[in-house]
């Protein structure tokens, strides 16, 4: 699982630092995570890891703050969460992740995307199978240490790996809270190279030629869909 996951952070690195709406993907994230689990940073492992992923992306503290005084009032857009299953160039399987507050509309143009690129959008169910929903945190410390860390706290490891003085840990999505606060009690405030839940490939597809070419296209024209928040793939170029 590590390697698929270190592929896909590779592969998507220059389409992330491209994403012209970073704020306001954010501040629809931060404030549907308030909204469901409380506005209380302290009390919402959630909300506390997606500010800091914020602030790490160096969005601006007036957005991280409106949208959490937006989830205070209640008031505001009822975003729901969708997702749509697809297969890119080469045979690739995808994921693509959003928030919208109109789903036929999302829907529609999170097709065309497909359509325009030669690609397909599947149905419900037909690639899901080929992810693992997993959390996933990187740090500085030792392998054995995290995993007893863990394993004390009855924390289910997937997997961990350790590389050059850095830790990265793999659990189930549903054990995201237990083990987070797990690693902080035995380390402290620690500052996570990686806090967040990823749906991670299984296996990886190998693109070449055109194929490296048109999936680049296909991601450039998702990202600017102002629905899509997040997009997960097991292409490797």
């Amino acid at each position: 699982m590590g390697r698929a996951y270190q592929n896909r952070k590779q592969s998507m690195a220059k389409t992330a630092d491209a994403k012209t709406k970073v704020y306001s993907r954010y501040g629809r994230e931060i404030y549907v995570c308030a909204k469901s689990g409380g506005t209380d940073p302290s009390g919402n492992l959630s909300l506390r890891s997606m500010i800091e992923r914020a602030k790490k992306d160096q969005v601006p503290a007036h957005v991280i703050e409106k949208a959490i005084e937006k989830a205070k009032g209640g008031v505001g857009e009822d975003f729901t969460a969708a997702r749509y299953e697809g297969f890119g160039p080469g045979g690739c399987v995808m994921l693509v992740d959003c928030l919208t507050d109109n789903p036929n509309r999302t829907i529609g143009d999170v097709r065309n995307c497909f359509t325009k690129t030669k690609c397909k959008l599947g149905t419900p169910g037909t690639v899901m199978h080929q992810f693992d929903h997993a959390a996933i945190f990187a740090f500085d410390g030792t392998e054995d240490a995290a995993l007893e860390a863990l394993l004390t706290d009855d924390v289910d490891v997937t997997e961990i790996e350790s590389e050059d003085g850095k830790v990265t840990v793999f659990v189930p999505n549903s054990e995201y809270n237990k083990a987070r606060q797990a690693l902080v009690n035995a380390f402290g405030e620690i500052e996570f190279e990686v806090d967040e839940i990823q749906f991670v490939p299984k296996g990886s597809t190998p693109l070449t030629g055109d194929d490296i070419a048109t999936m680049e296209k296909l991601i450039e024209m998702l990202n600017d869909v102002e629905d899509v928040q997040n997009i997960y793939h097991d292409a490797e170029y």
